[in-house]
């Protein structure tokens, strides 16, 4: 499950990205308005974790754009207000579920999780690339009907791949979305190695090879 996290504390977002991570979600972080949109525009996302007082542009405006546009990712928004107006404010503009400053991170997850159960019926799960289909809510790759056995980082390489199918992507990007902070000299050929491996068990033609290290599934 990827989530995306817009909040201007960063001390706060590092230590929800942290958890989630631990916790074996993928994550991503905004720290103002106007990156936050763009991201949440310009990727897949299951579930957005939205601070309402943010720079840029506030969290009430984010959402409201965000529906005007049919971007229908549900969204949390994380707010110090407590007043039963602003609930009924921010549930009328988009806002799926809300939770107050201070929170318990388990009880976040408990909400994400929840949203993204509620919203399984409206998402597409299983991924055609030639002859293999890819369902990713169990996480499994198949060849007529043939299970093909991928690790973690794997299978999460090459969901990211299907995900921006068509649009080639460096190995710094994936190294980022895939593995979050690494250390560039340390992990220079893990995408490499990855990338090497999925050809085996994919077969050729699957993962293309674009400018030296730039990837793409076609």
């Amino acid at each position: 499950m990827k989530i995306l996290i817009i909040e201007d504390n960063r001390i706060l977002a590092k230590n929800i990205r942290e958890y989630l991570t631990l916790k074996a979600f993928q994550a991503e972080v905004a720290f103002d308005g106007i990156m936050g949109k763009e991201k949440a525009n310009s990727e897949h996302f299951d579930v957005i974790v939205l601070d309402i007082n943010l720079p840029g542009k506030d969290g009430l405006t984010l959402c409201q754009e965000l529906r005007e546009v049919w971007n229908n990712t549900p969204i949390i928004f994380l707010t110090s207000s407590n007043t039963s107006k602003d609930v009924v404010k921010w549930l009328n503009i988009g806002a799926d579920d809300y939770m107050w400053k201070p929170f318990d991170f388990e009880e976040l997850i408990s909400r994400i999780q929840a949203l993204w159960r509620r919203n399984i019926p409206n998402k597409i799960t299983t991924i055609q690339v030639g002859d293999i289909m890819i369902d990713t809510t169990k996480r499994l790759v198949t060849r007529k009907n043939e299970t093909i056995e991928l690790s973690t980082k794997e299978f999460d390489l090459f969901q990211y791949l299907v995900q921006n199918r068509g649009n080639p992507v460096d190995r710094q990007v994936l190294l980022e979305k895939v593995w979050g902070e690494f250390d560039a000299y340390m992990f220079s050929r893990t995408v490499d190695v990855h990338i090497s491996t999925l050809r085996k068990k994919l077969g050729d033609g699957i993962i293309e090879t674009r400018k030296g290290f730039w990837y793409v599934v076609s």
